[in-house]
């Protein structure tokens, strides 16, 4: 598995939209911050439930200068059923996310165990990203569940603009034993 790494650039990442746009990292130039928010597919009710709170605070976000945009590995016919049958409106979706890119960022993969979950998908992720590419936040995570919280977000964005808060964690483990 691939970890990044705050205060260092970002993989390049380009999917294709529902609404028909090519989405690319390389072209976003928020204010703040870009968040890319990872989920596992059509097949995961957690992520119904986060998909649909996220799209609730796409404004709010929006209002604190940072674009939102989630993706999966789901096929783009998943992908429109999910924005139908969770009823998003106005959160920017993305699918075929791709195993490498997965991994590039660092994403945990599984395997289906039933019927109902495609044959390999990516576990969830979140990640802000500054205007210039460079790494600010990121949250992995092995299952569904135990996501960051998207209201306790934008308070820690507040946090972040007001204080001008600098990216943690980029110390690496590998240089402290140098």
């Amino acid at each position: 598995m691939n970890t990044l790494t705050p205060r260092t650039q970002t993989p390049d990442l380009s999917f294709p939209l529902t609404n028909g746009d090519t989405w690319n990292l390389s072209e976003q130039d928020p204010d703040s911050f870009t968040m890319v928010v990872f989920y596992r597919g059509l097949h995961c009710p957690v992520c119904k439930g986060y998909t649909q709170s996220l799209n609730k605070l796409v404004d709010d976000f929006k209002e604190r200068g940072v674009e939102t945009v989630t993706v999966s590995m789901d096929s783009e016919k998943r992908a429109r059923t999910s924005i139908q049958e969770w009823e998003v409106d106005k959160l920017k979706v993305g699918y075929d996310l791709s195993e490498e890119q997965a991994y590039n960022w660092g994403l945990y993969l599984s395997n289906a165990i039933n019927d109902n979950e495609p044959e390999l998908f990516s576990e969830p992720g979140l990640f802000l990203i500054r205007p210039d590419g460079e790494l600010y936040y990121s949250a992995v995570n092995s299952m569904p569940f135990g996501r960051p919280v998207l209201k306790d977000m934008l308070r820690a964005i507040d946090f972040i603009q007001e204080n001008d808060y600098p990216a943690r964690g980029e110390v690496n483990a590998m240089e402290l034993q140098d």
